[in-house]
């Protein structure tokens, strides 16, 4: 019987909410694919500067290596099962009171999970969000796109605000 004060205690504490992302991200895909018309013609225009639509994206972020055959499905999954294994370690090394580095890490496995489902289960990450400016669209994305760059972005933010707080200390030391 796996020791519950682990999950008690330290970061994995918030996994609830790698494993909201990760329900809520399917389960929209899942009303996308049984309700909207596939591709860019059939987009359902929700304001000026945002449509939903149903595409698919067979590669990574901004569709690279998209145009491949089929390999770099196994080579994405493969990579972001990875990431999540470092994120839980890290998380399991954290406290569960460090909550600004715990929510991200969230955010980022459960966006990861999101998309390595898709890319095993379909083949291809199913993306529904459509942002443009006039005639620039922005690539389409989801939820897991969404909670990894929110949680990449916290953990960038975080990185400046403790190389600035470490700066200070030491200017305050001379």
């Amino acid at each position: 019987m796996p020791n519950n004060s682990i999950f008690k205690q330290t970061g994995l504490r918030w996994l609830w909410l790698a494993a909201l992302v990760f329900v809520s991200d399917i389960a929209i895909k899942l009303v996308v694919m049984n309700s909207m018309e596939y591709g860019w013609a059939n987009r359902i225009e929700v304001t000026s500067f945002f449509n939903l639509l149903y595409v698919h994206n067979h590669g990574a972020a901004f569709s690279f290596l998209g145009d491949q055959s089929g390999w770099q499905r196994w080579l994405f999954a493969g990579i972001a099962i990875i990431v999540c294994g470092v994120l839980a370690l890290w998380m399991r090394k954290l406290p569960n009171t460090a909550k600004w580095n715990n929510i991200a890490y969230s955010l980022i496995i459960g966006g990861a999970l999101g998309n390595v489902f898709d890319r095993i289960i379909h083949g291809f990450v199913v993306d529904y969000l459509d942002f443009f400016v006039g005639n620039y669209h922005w690539p389409a994305f989801n939820l897991a796109d969404t909670a990894i760059c929110i949680g990449a972005g916290m953990i960038i933010l975080d990185s400046f605000i403790k190389d600035k707080s470490s700066s200070a200390k030491s200017i305050n030391k001379q």
